[in-house]
């Protein structure tokens, strides 16, 4: 009779066994604003996920297509890039960064768009989002960028800051964290104008407003569909995990600086105007959704050639 329990007690044990030891989630996150607020995550929650760190997108992205990730934090028009490329087989999950792009200026002579006119502005990303953010900012709020500013794109940040750092008459377009970290370059350097606000100032009187988008969540389609329980228990751990970042900046920088993202001391300095979030379903649609549309106005392609269609939203 010992012996019938004993294995009945056995087979039940097995019976939960797949439950209590589901496959650990794997998770691509990249080096900045992006990957900070899972943060507590990673510390918290090692058990149940494994994270791969990325300096660049072009790190994360066969890792995901070959199926050697499950979710990914990644540049919000890369998500609609892989979505085109892989026809459907990836689902946004939620917005994770709004904008990082700050116009910086050495003094305090730029404190709207409109003092942007007749001055010189060093940028990177030309190509890409940043420069067609600019551009429609600019417009928006009624400057040319070919004719009332000029614009002068380098490859990267550091030459924008070292550029600078040189002639205190231009001014710098730079992403966070980047941007507090610059300005212990200069002590007269600062965050002139936060480029997310001056969207949102475009958008306010929209029907469906969108806004300046960083970087956004994304998960194969396939594994969705096959780990629902996952995915829903990964969405809550994320939002908590941002809720921390956000109430707790000092612990949330030692934690970047732990996990090699960022140094702590810059990454609470920076933490503040990073704009980590996290914001998904319909809300996360209409400003998702709003914000590909308008990089498709300006470059069909930055966007994979496509705004996503209804099933791109999770």
């Amino acid at each position: 009779m010992l012996r019938k329990i004993t294995s009945l007690i056995v087979v039940l044990a097995l019976m939960l066994l797949p439950a209590a030891m589901a496959e650990t989630v794997r998770v691509g996150a990249l080096k900045g604003p992006t990957g900070m607020g899972m943060v507590q995550m990673m510390k918290e929650k090692a058990d149940d996920y494994q994270f791969t760190l990325c300096a660049a997108p072009d790190e994360i992205v066969p890792l995901l297509v070959k199926g050697e990730l499950d979710i990914a934090a990644v540049p919000a028009n890369l998500g609609s890039v892989l979505y085109n490329k892989t026809e459907g087989g990836v689902r946004a999950l939620a917005i994770n960064t709004l904008g990082v792009l700050y116009i910086m200026e050495r003094g305090e002579e730029i404190n709207s768009i409109a003092d942007l006119k007749g001055r010189t502005l060093v940028a990177s990303g030309k190509g890409a989002t940043p420069e067609y953010a600019l551009n429609y900012i600019l417009r928006g709020h009624g400057l040319d960028p070919e004719k009332d500013l000029t614009i002068e794109y380098k490859s990267e940040h550091t030459e924008c800051l070292s550029a600078l750092l040189q002639d205190q008459s231009l001014v710098a377009m730079l992403p966070q964290p980047f941007a507090t970290v610059a300005m212990s370059k200069a002590e007269d350097l600062r965050p002139a104008i936060d480029l997310t606000e001056a969207w949102d100032e475009l958008q306010a009187d929209a029907e469906t407003p969108s806004t300046l988008i960083t970087g956004i969540a994304v998960a194969r389609a396939d594994f969705i569909e096959q780990n629902p329980e996952a995915v829903a228990k990964f969405m809550e751990d994320y939002r908590n995990s941002v809720i921390f970042v956000q109430q707790n900046e000092h612990d949330a920088a030692q934690l970047i600086g732990e996990f090699g993202i960022a140094e702590a001391g810059p990454a609470e300095k920076a933490l503040p105007y990073c704009n980590i979030t996290f914001i998904d379903g319909e809300d996360m649609k209409g400003l998702l959704g709003g914000y590909l549309a308008e990089l498709f106005n300006q470059d069909p392609t930055a966007v994979g050639g496509a705004v996503p269609g209804e099933d791109f939203y999770y």
